[in-house]
């Protein structure tokens, strides 16, 4: 296996799954001569042709509305917005016509929109946002977060092949940061969750870049046994999961680095609530952005995400419960 950065992993799944499948393309803004704004296909062109590696214009909605187009006549479009915050001006697109076309007229529609998303590099208000929730709430999507360079290649290759639209968050803030040994060739990660760590006295559960934060604030918690739940899919949400490590620990933190309402965090705690109740010995706890845009000032934004410090507070504090 060779070791891999998140954004290497991204691009090695886009890749494997091109040469695998004529029926895949991709598309987005400076995603073919310039290789991408992160420069995930960076050489795609040359490889597979500018037929296959569409330049769009500053389109967003355009985008989207080709790409349900050339899937529903039997391609596998990958869409790429810049940031994943461009996706509202694409929005009608991905939510009213995407979403509800399999409802509507039996129609599949295998499209992937990838979003790079998340804060920490003092991109400001307009690219630095988790818009996961938005898609949650439509009927007919999908919603995958990978944290790791393994995960982000299997879930964009199971996204690939998936017949329903999938919003694939992809937290820019691992693309360098994060380093894995990949498996080589073509893998599908399945839209469940994983087992980050295993523990017994406390449950962390969270997806993303978040992981990681999780995993740090925890490594070494005065001795406690601390489990971190990585979600890997939002929709679905592996429920079960959830479940069963809150019923092992008794005692679960909820780690979400998109705005507080209605994100994700929020549906884990009401799952929590509504059907382990009675197995808790202390209150679902939660740490998430507050509900601001997130600031250009790098020592503003450091204070509204979650960091390691407020993970490891509040740990302390649910502990001691």
């Amino acid at each position: 296996m060779a070791t891999m950065t998140y954004l290497q992993a991204i691009s090695d799944g886009l890749r494997q799954e091109m040469r695998a499948d004529q029926r895949v393309m991709v598309m987005g803004e400076d995603i073919g001569v310039f290789g991408g704004a992160f420069k995930v296909t960076d050489g795609f062109i040359a490889e597979f042709g500018p037929d296959r590696v569409m330049d769009t214009p500053l389109a967003e909605s355009g985008i989207v509305g080709t790409a349900i187009g050339a899937a529903v006549v039997g391609l596998r479009p990958v869409c790429e917005m810049q940031f994943s915050d461009f996706i509202a001006c694409g929005f009608d697109q991905l939510v009213n016509v995407a979403g509800k076309m399999h409802y509507r007229q039996g129609l599949a529609v295998p499209i992937t929109v990838r979003l790079p998303s998340g804060g920490g590099f003092s991109g400001g208000p307009f690219h630095s946002q988790n818009p996961e929730a938005w898609f949650m709430q439509s009927p007919g999507i999908k919603v995958v977060a990978p944290s790791t360079a393994e995960d982000a290649k299997g879930l964009m290759i199971s996204a690939i092949r998936d017949p329903n639209p999938v919003c694939y968050m992809e937290h820019k803030h691992l693309y360098r940061r994060i380093k894995g040994e990949v498996p080589d060739g073509i893998y599908e990660t399945p839209f469940t969750a994983r087992v980050a760590r295993e523990g017994t006295e406390l449950t962390i559960v969270t997806y993303g870049a978040m992981v990681h934060t999780a995993l740090e604030a925890t490594e070494d918690l005065d001795g406690a046994s601390v489990e971190v739940l990585d979600l890997r899919s939002l929709v679905p949400l592996d429920t079960e999961a959830i479940l069963a490590s809150v019923r092992k620990t008794s005692k679960v933190l909820i780690v979400d680095e998109a705005n507080r309402t209605c994100a994700a965090g929020a549906e884990v705690a009401a799952v929590i609530a509504e059907h382990a109740f009675e197995d808790l010995d202390g209150p679902v706890t939660r740490i998430a952005t507050p509900d601001v845009p997130i600031p250009f000032s790098p020592p503003l934004e450091q204070a509204v995400l979650p960091s390691v410090d407020r993970v490891k507070e509040a740990a302390r504090e649910l502990l001691a419960y």
